[in-house]
Parts: C-alpha cells; sequence; structure tokens
C-alpha cells in the first residue's frame, strides 16, 4: 500500500445514535489506490455502519460523533439487497441512464448510449437493450449487476462493497465476486468488501480489517492475519468457517 498518499484515510471515526449510545469507536483505517480491504466480523460488529460513513449515507438517527473521513476522488456504494436498492416503479436502464446523465454530466443520449455499453459489459441480456424491464421482472443476479453497473457509472475511485452476495445463491455469489474482482483489474478502482464470511473476504482481499463491537481488534495482510491471528475473536472467526468433507478418505474407507 502507497501509506504516504492513500486515496481514503479515516481517523478515529466514531459513530453514535442521538441518546448518546456509541455503536462505532476510533475505527481508523486507510486504503490506496487499487487495493482490496476486506472489512469482517459478525452482524452487529460496525462494519456496514462504518461503510455507510464513508460515502455520507448513514441511517436516520445515527450521526458521526468524532474523527474524520478523508476520500481523494469519487466513492461508489454496492448495497447487499440489489432489489431494494433499485426503484421498483422504474425501468432499470432506465434508473441506470439517469445515474450516468448526474454523475456523468452528459446529454440525455450520450448517457442511454453509456448504459447501454455498461449493461454489456456486465453480461445483461441483450433483449434489455430493445425492451426496458422493471426490477421485479429480473432475477436476483441481473438486479445485482444492474447496481453495480449504476456504482461504475460512477467512475469511482473506490468502491464500498456491502454483503452484495447475502441474497443471492451460491453459484450468482460465485459470479458476482468473479465481475467484481475482474473489473476492479480492468478500471482500477480500490475495494473495500464489508462481510462476516472470512472465506470470501480472505479470496478477494490483500488485507483484512476485523471488527468485534463497533472497535477494530485486528488488521493485517491477509496471509498474516490467517495463518497468525493475534486475537482471541480473529480466531474465533477462522475457526468458525466449516472445512469441506474429505471425499477421497471416504471414499478409501
Amino acid at each position: 500500500m502507497n501509506a504516504m498518499n492513500p486515496i481514503l484515510e479515516v481517523e478515529q471515526l466514531s459513530l453514535g445514535t442521538r441518546s448518546n449510545k456509541t455503536l462505532v469507536s476510533d475505527v481508523s483505517l486507510k486504503v490506496a489506490a487499487g487495493e482490496s480491504i476486506g472489512l469482517v466480523g459478525e452482524s452487529g460488529s460496525g462494519k456496514s455502519l462504518t461503510l455507510r460513513s464513508i460515502i455520507g449515507l448513514l441511517p436516520s438517527g445515527i450521526e458521526q460523533v468524532g474523527g474524520t473521513i478523508r476520500l481523494d476522488g469519487r466513492g461508489a456504494m454496492i448495497f447487499q439487497d440489489p432489489v431494494r436498492a433499485l426503484d421498483p416503479l422504474c425501468p432499470v436502464i432506465k434508473q441506470l441512464a439517469e445515474v450516468v446523465y448526474y454523475r456523468q454530466k452528459v446529454s440525455r443520449k450520450a448517457s442511454r448510449t453509456i448504459a447501454l455499453e455498461l449493461i454489456e459489459m456486465l453480461g445483461l441480456p441483450d433483449s434489455l437493450k430493445q425492451k426496458d424491464r422493471y426490477p421485479h421482472q429480473l432475477s436476483g443476479g441481473q438486479c445485482q449487476r444492474i447496481v453495480i453497473a449504476m456504482a461504475l457509472a460512477c467512475k469511482p475511485n473506490l468502491l464500498l462493497c456491502d454483503e452484495p452476495t447475502t441474497a443471492l445463491d451460491v453459484t450468482v455469489q460465485r459470479q458476482i465476486l468473479g465481475l467484481i474482482t475482474s473489473l476492479q483489474k480492468e478500471l482500477g478502482y480500490a475495494v473495500i468488501f464489508v462481510t462476516h464470511n472470512l472465506a470470501i473476504a480472505s479470496s478477494m482481499c490483500s488485507r483484512l480489517i476485523v471488527m468485534k463491537e463497533g472497535r477494530i481488534v485486528e488488521q493485517g495482510d491477509t496471509f498474516s492475519v490467517l495463518q497468525r491471528p493475534q486475537h482471541p475473536y480473529t480466531q474465533m472467526l477462522i475457526n468458525s468457517v466449516l472445512p469441506l468433507p474429505d471425499f477421497e478418505r471416504r471414499a478409501d474407507q
């Protein structure tokens, strides 16, 4: 990581409710251009709130009560529920074209052309070019690809992924994860990938940051964290990953 010029620098971030309940405490992290960071921990550990604070989308009633966030460039976010992230009353290509229009400051005609180029890049059906559809007329995987296209339409330097495969089946999960990784190599954006699944984070990310109860308890390069975890909570997360059955041994018995 280029520690001298990170594209994202979060220092001692604290988030709380209006009733003074602290939800995230003294979180500090840096992300370099093109880097992949895994933010891992169980539900309620503060991962998603940390992500939302970076892009300024904290839920109502929660606010930043301390620390600083500096993002050098554009950020965009992929949400975990693709269907809820889309307007159910608006066709998807029209939605995507609107994002292009407002974020890239191009004409309406150019915004539709760019939108169609994005759906082709993301492997969506060619039929969408002839007949637009509503979110409920697409599969979960197709909706997630539309959401990814919307994020890429912002031309982000940093892509924030909030458990983007949770609502998808295993086969589609693999496709979406592969898509995010391949597009990162092609377009060069950095990624913060929020997940409770340590196996997914370790396969995608060069560094891991482990959160528990709103605090960072451990961070480091992926190999070191997995091979030599320093915190008992990290060890618990590693031990909770179910091993694959030893089919060869079973066949020999």
